[in-house]
């Protein structure tokens, strides 16, 4: 079954405009991976304790048939690729793509969680995905990613 993904992107680490740009070629070149939408880059500030440079960060819209965990195994892929050592979460990183949400899905594992656990707390999340997927609905809260963004910027002011 074809299932509509939405993915986060981020980097902070060197050429972070190549480094988006190389992360969607790759899931592009994909078999099974349809990327259909991809926001802009937006420069945010790092959520982390630890001195690090601004991401930049975006959103993007594919179609597939792989499995939420075949799915992330790409992805992980990907960013290994492309630098990326070790998962930490708030470490400085030349690539980072968090699947956010997977159709209607909810997995709760240990290993993967969707929809993403704090997509509606992040406003680096927010911004690029409303700009694509407005109208979608979140499938834990039952709340349109476009009514999360604006209660997002209505309690902190901005999402970036």
């Amino acid at each position: 079954m074809v299932e509509v993904v939405y993915l986060g992107l981020g980097s902070n680490l060197g050429d972070k405009k190549a480094y988006l740009d190389a992360s969607v070629e790759a899931l592009a070149s994909t078999s099974h991976i349809d990327v259909e939408n991809v926001s802009s880059y937006f420069v945010t500030k790092a959520v982390s304790s630890v001195n690090q440079p601004d991401f930049l960060n975006a959103a993007c819209r594919i179609k597939t048939i792989l499995t939420p965990y075949e799915l992330l195994k790409v992805t992980q892929d990907i960013e290994t690729k492309y630098g990326r050592q070790g998962k930490g979460q708030y470490d400085p990183r030349t690539l980072d793509i968090d699947i956010l949400l997977y159709g209607d899905h909810i997995i709760s594992e240990d290993d993967l969680i969707i929809p993403h656990p704090m997509m509606h707390l992040r406003g680096f999340v927010l911004h690029p995905l409303v700009e694509i997927a407005p109208t979608v609905q979140h499938p834990s809260l039952q709340e349109s990613i476009q009514d999360i963004y604006q209660s997002y910027v209505r309690l902190y002011g901005s999402a970036l």
